[in-house]
């Protein structure tokens, strides 16, 4: 039963909503206390003032009149400056103040008040008064007791201006919290982000559904089914390639030999024949291309097999296969192991390095120079294949990779595939592969550079 629960999607968007109702509801209750105190210390002093104010009230209303009627003079306020509540008071007998505050009007506040008691709003000298009236039947008097709208309405603003800076800070405080957590609650979804981003065509597995939210969980089989069409459409196409490369090579070796009879029977068409051995072995050579290509495609970088490999008797290799084309161009080709081992592949070291003097040698002038250096440069192994011909152009250095691709202009047969090969064997093994400029500043040169443990 456990299992079955581990194995069970969950949702991303309930343990969002559980994250931030969590968060708000914590900060909420922080905020509130804040609050409340800072209103109760606010509201204290305001029923300080009323009962300060109440007392004013009684002093007023016991004090003697004089001659007229009147209040006389009230003693200065205890407390320095204005007062918050500011209540004013009327005493009113038969429609006339017989007794005040300084700050009631001289004239009663209402008349003809109907009820015993009660609140009344009005206007007096354009200024809007709350007004309580409690009526004496007794003794034939009224208290009135009035406060100006705007003397409420300065409490309300110094109660905001105290509240406002907390209020503001619990929010930054909860946009953060719930950012940070929202953020970790996403966790998984950038994983599975990185994770189809890592994708290649030479890794082209299902994405894991384990551990995936139940809201990815339709996206990702969508995907999953993607990459499934995209590996088999990668691997038919693959296969025909090889398979046609592979059934062209046999037709292919026929044919150079019936023209190799013929040119012996027709001396006389000696050169229409040379030419089309020449575009037979390009052709050959194009389906030999092909063939390595649909060997590596397949390939990943794991499945490679590195061991150390002695550069010295493979450059004497090279050279012992190049030297007799390289005298009959009219090219010097010199080879320079300075390195005494790399770790590759042997033969696909061996393949990468026979592309680009082939390469070279192919497209150099006579009387040009092709060199291949190896040596150690700011702790890495290079392999560098440098020459002074025509060189190539920088907009076209940047596609000298894409397969088919060929420089305009160039007189030199060629597949296009060469340095396409050199490409793929250079990401098999973690190789930075850079083109620049050759010997002297001119011509083409090529750099193979890896870390000594066979690392990118």
């Amino acid at each position: 039963m456990k299992q079955a629960d581990a194995a069970r999607p969950w949702s991303l968007r309930r343990r969002l909503l559980a994250a931030i109702l969590a968060a708000s509801s914590v900060l909420w209750l922080a905020g509130l206390g804040t609050l409340t105190v800072i209103a109760w210390q606010e509201t204290s002093e305001v029923f300080d003032d009323a009962l300060e104010e109440s007392a004013y009230m009684l002093m007023a209303a016991t004090t003697g009149l004089d001659a007229r009627g009147l209040l006389a003079p009230l003693p200065p306020s205890r407390r320095d400056g204005a007062r918050k509540v500011d209540m004013q008071y009327q005493i009113v007998a038969a429609g006339r103040v017989i007794q005040r505050t300084p700050g009631a009007p001289f004239s009663p506040f209402v008349t003809g008040f109907d009820d015993d008691n009660g609140f009344a709003d009005l206007t007096v000298e354009e200024e809007r008064w709350r007004v309580f009236v409690v009526r004496d039947e007794v003794r034939h008097f009224e208290v009135q007791v009035g406060q100006q709208a705007d003397k409420r309405l300065d409490i309300l603003e110094e109660l905001a201006e105290a509240l406002w800076l907390p209020a503001l800070g619990f929010l930054v405080l909860l946009a953060l919290v719930c950012w940070l957590l929202t953020g970790r609650v996403l966790t998984p979804l950038r994983r599975t982000a990185a994770a189809i981003g890592a994708k290649t065509p030479d890794d082209l597995t299902q994405v894991a559904l384990e551990g995936q939210p139940r809201e990815l969980l339709p996206i990702v089989g969508a995907l999953n089914d993607v990459l499934a069409r995209l590996d088999a459409a990668l691997q038919a196409e693959r296969r025909f390639t090889a398979d046609a490369a592979h059934e062209l090579r046999t037709p292919l070796a026929g044919l150079h030999m019936h023209v190799q009879l013929l040119q012996r029977q027709h001396p006389d068409l000696t050169a229409p024949f040379q030419k089309l051995r020449q575009d037979i072995a390009r052709l050959t050579a194009l389906v030999d291309s092909l063939l390595t290509l649909a060997r590596l495609d397949p390939l990943a970088r794991a499945q490679l097999g590195r061991q150390p490999v002695a550069l010295r008797p493979l450059f004497d290799q090279l050279l012992a296969e190049y030297a007799e084309d390289a005298a009959r161009r009219g090219i010097a080709l010199s080879l320079r192991p300075d390195l005494e081992v790399v770790a590759a592949d042997p033969q696909m070291l061996g393949i990468m390095l026979r592309n680009l003097i082939g390469n070279a040698l192919r497209y150099c002038p006579a009387g040009s120079r092709v060199e291949v250096d190896a040596g150690r440069h700011a702790g890495r192994d290079r392999i560098a294949v440098r020459d002074d011909g025509p060189g190539v152009d920088a907009a076209s250095r940047q596609r000298l990779t894409e397969r088919f691709f060929r420089v305009l202009g160039q007189e030199e047969g060629g597949s296009g595939l060469g340095l396409s090969i050199v490409q793929r064997i250079a990401d098999l093994h973690g190789v930075h592969l850079a083109f620049g400029p050759g010997l002297d500043g001119r011509g083409l040169g090529v750099t193979l550079e890896w870390s000594p443990d066979g690392t990118p």
